[in-house]
């Protein structure tokens, strides 16, 4: 079995390397005008991740990192995290921030603990902060109630963010108060535009069931940040899987995203899990290797 598997590697990465030539023999790979970074959830939660999770992803080229707030956070303490991006010469992009959007009661202590992250962002040469909605039990959920407070927390927020320079882009996300495609597209057709962007995690729309090139098409002009993910299902990361080898249409969701107007970096994502398969730092070369097939360049 493993030199079965050993084979399947070996002749999937052979016929990679064929294709490039080969595209690059025709002048098939189109001039790509964005950037790819990388996020750290592949290499775990805790703050202590993020040393290794920015090393590894600094050591593949990747253009940028993103974290969450709360790692931000609690690196101040020590310093913050500028020595160790520095020392990768890896700029910080993002920060994954997720706060209550249906509880009025506390929308204005989310706001500020959020402004505080937007702040840290700023801090460290990053432009986005990354809504991420609050868990809800779905089986009991009425979105239709609690709409009104989502649409008015995200603007409240986003607001905030922006007068700080921060951009505040919402990321829908299974198991949340935003999760399908009618709340996705309720929400954005509702908030003000102005400051609220999206943020989809397309990974994610295949796990839901929604069609992510479709979602990705109709809220273009919208888009100022995405999680480039890949969905196959299977036991590991989730369902999710390094790039390439799942069901998510990536070249067309990339084709439609270098005819935009985005101008933040596009941010590959693999959710971690117990058993990977895989160390986070292949896992991460996997898809940059993908992505270099379909004419991104990294950093050397």
């Amino acid at each position: 079995m493993e030199h079965d598997l050993s084979r399947r590697e070996f002749g999937r990465a052979i016929g990679l390397a064929m294709g490039v030539a080969l595209g690059e023999r025709l002048g098939l790979a189109a001039a790509r005008r964005l950037k790819i970074g990388h996020t750290g959830i592949t290499w775990g939660f805790r703050p202590d991740d993020a040393e290794r999770a920015i090393k590894d992803i600094g050591s593949l080229g990747y253009h940028g990192y993103e974290t969450f707030g709360n790692v931000l956070e609690a690196w101040e303490p020590k310093g913050g995290l500028g020595r160790l991006l520095e020392q990768s010469n890896l700029p910080l992009i993002s920060a994954y921030c997720p706060i209550n959007l249906t509880d009025p009661g506390r929308r204005k202590d989310e706001v500020n603990r959020l402004l505080a992250w937007g702040k840290l962002i700023k801090k460290y040469g990053g432009s986005v902060a990354v809504i991420g909605p609050n868990n809800v039990k779905r089986e009991a959920y009425d979105f239709n109630a609690v709409r009104p407070n989502i649409v008015a927390s995200l603007n409240d927020a986003a607001k905030a963010l922006a007068d700080i320079g921060i951009t505040a882009a919402l990321h829908q996300h299974t198991g949340t108060c935003v999760e399908t495609r009618e709340e996705v597209y309720s929400v954005m057709e509702s908030v003000d535009t102005r400051h609220v962007k999206f943020g989809p995690d397309v990974g994610q729309l295949q796990k839901g069931g929604s069609d992510p090139v479709k979602v990705v098409s109709d809220f273009l002009t919208l888009i100022e940040h995405v999680h480039l993910k890949d969905y196959d299902g299977g036991p590991h990361y989730e369902g999710y899987c390094p790039l390439g080898r799942g069901k998510v249409d990536i070249p067309k969701v990339l084709d439609l995203l270098e005819k935009s107007q985005i101008r933040a970096m596009i941010m590959v994502e693999l959710d971690p899990s117990r058993g990977m398969p895989l160390e986070p730092l292949e896992a991460a070369r996997i898809s940059k290797n993908y992505l270099a097939s379909l004419g991104y360049e990294f950093r050397s």
